[in-house]
């Protein structure tokens, strides 16, 4: 029997996949998905705090595949295993990819977050760069997954609203929290614009998916009514339905073979039982997560790609991003309150839903230029209550146990209710964040793992402090108690990208405009790592959009 060549061969099922994966399956194509973890199906996401944060369910085991971190310490660079620090550098294992465990935060980027080096200009030390395409090229494609993927919101002038194709979105915004009024009248009251967060979650059903029944855990967590737009449910089902897709689970793909004139002919993987295989197609799209994408690039050494697919000039694995920031928080306690005020405040299940970009640009107070900075996203503690009792064993640098400790544990359930705020600034690309392949460690496969130097730039650290220090005005108006904040580079495993960024120059660049890699005329890149700069803004829904644009480019593409 003669091989089957597919049409289209994808790696990966998540945000980036996802959208070639559905456009193509649409358009015709025979499209065949590789995808190293399983396919859970909704049933099998229960609310189970043990199986959704407290084990790696979700993601492979550490003792049989981890990374090793790069960290500087006293002006060296050490480096150690995730087996030796449980610091889980793996995110989403599994049919729909990171996509099923998001929180849903779906900012667009502004339309200068294409362009920061020629506003901003260069910075020593960082190797910022302008995308290759504008905030125009990508507009109908944040458009295009509003509809499809659905996200919930009510559009709002702000100062930094972008330019929009629709006046609103499709799908009216979730039930909120009392205290997202607390939040407008604070911001308000010191001059300030804060706005309805846009989710990724369905407020009412779509297409055979349930709308939203506010458990209160999303983040981490797969949605047990598919509200939340996860690639598995908002694009992979209706693509399994044209009965052109096919999807391998199981499948840990480890090679890509070329055929000697820049093409690439096979991918090779593993199956569950460590038995090789091999598949051939007309085009292949990779989409693993950045930092699993370049590990297979690299991984791919043959006679025509000597240092690995793209990396000709060494620029694979290089310019890795994640998202810079910190975290605040702040107590709502019962005292402050009236009763009936503080059982609204107390209500679970229904959303925080705000966000601060007020400060997306400002002038620097202490040279008047102009700076970049971010967004502040607002949201109550995560409901788990494993960490949040732990974390009340300490009253200072006190350990309390006991009675003491439950009355703690009992105060914290009842009386307060913690506020909590993400700070994104953007992560200035640098020399000293990367991905390259090990050099000692291998997976229990014997396969190289990926190496991960973790360098942030000390100017992300800038506009963190000062939207942290604004941030911290707004919950001393609203009367927190106990408020405190954290700013630092280190970076949040879930939010990766660059590694494989686009442009238009070979030397600087491993993707073209389309995300095509320069010398393989049929492999694309639709993850995250296409991304030069990350914005100030969590990535998921950039990624959604710029899929769906390659996605169009190629259906059409002769097959």
């Amino acid at each position: 029997m003669a091989e089957k060549i597919y049409d289209a061969v994808v790696v990966g099922s998540g945000a980036g996949a996802g959208p070639v994966i559905y456009t193509l399956a649409k358009a015709g194509w025979e499209v065949l998905v590789l995808e190293k973890g399983p396919w859970f199906r909704t049933a099998d996401f229960r609310k189970d705090e043990l199986v959704a944060t407290r084990r790696s369910v979700y993601t492979p085991p550490l003792h049989k595949e981890f990374h090793v971190l790069s960290l500087r310490e006293n002006g060296r660079w050490n480096d150690y295993t995730t087996l030796e620090t449980g610091w889980d550098f793996w995110n989403g294992n599994m049919v729909g990819g990171s996509s099923n465990l998001m929180s849903g935060y779906f900012h667009r980027l502004k339309p200068v977050d294409f362009r920061l080096r020629s506003v901003f200009g260069d910075i020593p030390g960082a190797n910022v760069a302008d995308w290759p395409v504008g905030y125009d090229d990508l507009e109908p494609y944040y458009a295009l997954v509003e509809r499809l993927v659905g996200v919930s919101g009510r559009v709002v002038h702000h100062r930094f609203q972008e330019p929009r194709s629709t006046a609103d979105f499709p799908y009216p915004p979730l039930k909120e929290n009392a205290v997202s009024g607390l939040i407008d009248r604070a911001a308000a009251g010191l001059g300030w614009e804060v706005i309805p967060t846009p989710r990724a979650i369905l407020s009412r059903p779509k297409d055979g998916r349930k709308s939203c029944y506010y458990s209160n855990y999303c983040g981490s967590y797969g949605c047990a009514s598919d509200a939340k737009g996860s690639s598995r449910v908002a694009l992979l089902r209706e693509a399994m339905r044209t009965g052109r897709c096919t999807v391998i689970t199981g499948a840990q793909v480890f090679g890509l073979e070329s055929d000697g004139h820049h093409r690439i002919r096979k991918a090779h993987y593993l199956d569950p039982q460590g038995r090789k295989h091999g598949v051939s197609g007309k085009l292949f799209v990779v989409a693993a997560q950045a930092v699993e994408t370049v590990r297979l690039m690299l991984m791919s050494r043959n006679a025509e790609y000597p240092d690995g697919i793209g990396n000709r000039y060494g620029q694979v694995g290089k310019n890795l991003l994640f998202s810079a920031g910190g975290v605040g928080a702040g107590d709502l306690v019962a005292g402050d309150f009236d009763a009936e005020s503080f059982r609204e405040l107390m209500r679970p299940g229904v959303f925080v839903n705000r966000s601060m970009q007020h400060f997306y640009t400002y002038d620097d107070p202490s040279t008047g230029r102009k700076v970049k900075g971010g967004t502040v996203d607002f949201l109550f503690e995560h409901a788990n209550p494993v960490p949040r009792a732990l974390r009340r064993m300490w009253e200072g640098e006190r350990l309390l146990w006991g009675e003491e400790l439950k009355k703690h544990v009992h105060e914290h359930f009842t009386r307060r209710r913690r506020l909590q705020a993400e700070i994104f600034v953007d992560w200035l690309p640098n020399d000293n964040c990367y991905v390259d392949l090990d050099p000692h460690h291998k997976d229990y496969r014997g396969l190289p793992v990926a190496r991960i130097r973790l360098g942030g730039h000390e100017r992300n650290l800038e506009p963190a402090r000062f939207l942290a220090r604004q941030t911290r005005r707004i919950f001393e108006a609203m009367g927190l108690k106990d408020i405190r904040f954290s700013v630092s580079n280190d970076p949040p495993a879930n939010l990766q990208a660059g590694g494989m960024r686009f442009g238009t120059d070979p030397r600087t660049s491993v993707l073209d405009p389309y995300c095509r890699v320069h010398d393989a005329d049929n492999l694309y890149v639709t993850d995250g790592s296409f991304m030069p700069t990350g914005g100030s803004v969590p990535y998921t829904w950039t990624i959604y959009a710029n899929a769906f644009r390659v996605a169009e480019h190629l259906a059409g593409r002769e097959k």
